[in-house]
C-alpha cells in the first residue's frame, strides 16, 4: 500500500493544486469532466476559486485524446523538479484505450509514483485504475474502474480489492471512480470533502447533475454482460423467448425445456456459464424491461411490474433494489 497519508488534513486558506496527468489516447469527458468541477469549485459565492488546476503528462505538448481535440500538457519533470516540501493537494490519473499501454510504461508508472509521494490526496477516473494499480498505489485498497475494465483490474492486480458497482469510491486518501461521467461524480464528493456540502451542492446545480446519483453502474450494463458471459450465445435463443414472455411464470423447468434439456443439467449448465442462477437471471432480465418501460412510456409502476412479470410493485420495487439499488420511482425520475 502506498505510503502517504491515509489522513491528509486540507487547507482552503490558498489555492490548492489539483494535477491532472494524461496520456496519448485519453476518453475526453474523463480529464474535462471533473476539470471543469476543480475549475469552477468555489468554498462560496464571494470568494475566489478553490483549485489551481495544471495538465501534464510525460512528454508534455499535445496529447491526443478520443476525440478531434488535442489536449496542452506540461511536462511530469516540471514538478517533479520543484523542491521536495512542494504538495499537490489532489492527483488524478484520467482514462483511455491508452490506459493499457501507459500501464506498462514503466518510466511513466515511476513518474506516477513520484508525483504521488508528494500529493495529499490520488485519484482516477475511469481506467485511470488501470495505470494507478500498475504504479502500485491501490494495493490493499477497494477500486472501481468502468464496468468494462473491473475483471482486467482484478485480473493484473490480485492484491487491489475491486468492486464492479460503486459509482466511486474512497479508501483512506486514494478515490477511484467508475466510467468516465462518474469522473464528475468523484470529484463532487471531493469538493463536499474540502469544501463542505453547501459548496458541492451549489457546483452541481451549475451543472445541472444531480449531487448523488442514484444506483451504481451496474444498472447500466446487464445486457452486454449476459452477452459478454455467453460468447458462444448458447443462451441467446432462450433469454429471447424470456423476453417476449415475462408476463408469464417462468420457472427452471420451462427453460430448461425450452433448452431441450433436464432441469439438473439446465441448471448446473447455465450457472456455470452465466455466473448466476436461472431464477436470479430472470429477475435481471424482468428489471431490465420494466427499466426501459419506466424510462419509455407512461404507463404507471403498477401497469409495468405486471406486464413484466412482477406479482405486485412492492416484488418490482424490492428487485430493483437487489439489481441496481434504486428504485423504480428514482429510477424514473432520474433518467425520463
Amino acid at each position: 500500500m502506498a505510503s502517504f497519508s491515509a489522513n491528509p488534513v486540507f487547507s482552503t486558506s490558498v489555492q490548492m493544486d489539483v494535477v491532472f496527468v494524461v496520456y496519448p489516447n485519453i476518453v475526453l469527458l474523463d480529464l474535462v469532466g471533473p476539470l471543469q468541477v476543480f475549475t469552477h469549485a468555489r468554498k462560496d459565492p464571494k470568494s475566489g476559486p478553490a483549485y489551481h488546476t495544471h495538465v501534464v503528462s510525460r512528454s508534455g505538448g499535445r496529447i491526443d485524446t478520443n476525440t478531434i481535440l488535442e489536449i496542452d500538457s506540461d511536462l511530469i519533470d516540471v514538478w517533479l523538479r520543484k523542491p521536495k516540501d512542494t504538495s499537490i493537494h489532489t492527483l488524478v490519473v484520467v482514462g483511455g484505450d491508452g490506459a493499457l499501454s501507459a500501464a506498462q510504461d514503466v518510466v511513466f508508472l515511476r513518474q506516477i509514483r513520484q508525483l504521488a509521494d508528494r500529493s495529499m490526496r490520488v485519484c482516477s477516473v475511469c481506467s485511470g485504475a488501470l495505470v494507478i494499480a500498475a504504479a502500485g498505489l491501490l494495493d490493499g485498497r477497494r477500486a472501481v474502474t468502468h464496468w468494462e475494465d473491473c475483471e482486467r483490474l482484478a485480473k493484473d492486480n490480485p492484491a487491489v480489492h475491486v468492486e464492479m458497482d460503486p459509482i466511486y469510491i474512497k479508501d483512506g486518501n486514494v478515490w477511484t471512480s467508475a466510467g468516465i461521467t462518474a469522473g464528475i461524480d468523484m470529484a463532487l464528493g471531493i469538493i463536499e470533502e474540502d469544501l463542505g456540502k453547501p459548496a458541492a451542492i451549489e457546483m452541481a446545480r451549475s451543472l445541472i447533475t444531480p449531487m448523488v446519483r442514484s444506483g451504481g453502474q451496474s444498472q447500466f450494463s446487464p445486457e452486454l454482460d449476459r452477452q459478454s458471459l455467453d460468447a458462444e450465445g448458447r443462451f441467446q435463443h432462450l433469454h429471447d423467448w424470456v423476453k417476449l414472455n415475462l408476463s408469464q411464470h417462468i420457472s427452471v423447468d420451462d427453460m430448461a425445456e425450452k433448452c431441450g434439456m433436464s432441469a439438473r443439467n439446465f441448471s448446473r449448465l447455465y450457472t456455470a456459464t452465466m455466473g448466476t442462477s436461472p431464477a436470479k437471471s430472470i429477475e435481471t432480465i424482468r428489471v431490465d424491461a420494466a427499466r426501459e418501460m419506466l424510462v419509455t412510456t407512461k404507463l404507471g409502476i403498477k401497469s409495468i411490474a405486471s406486464k413484466c412479470g412482477f406479482d405486485d410493485d412492492e416484488r418490482m420495487r424490492r428487485a430493483f433494489l437487489r439489481q441496481i439499488r434504486t428504485s423504480p420511482s428514482h429510477y424514473r425520475n432520474q433518467f425520463q
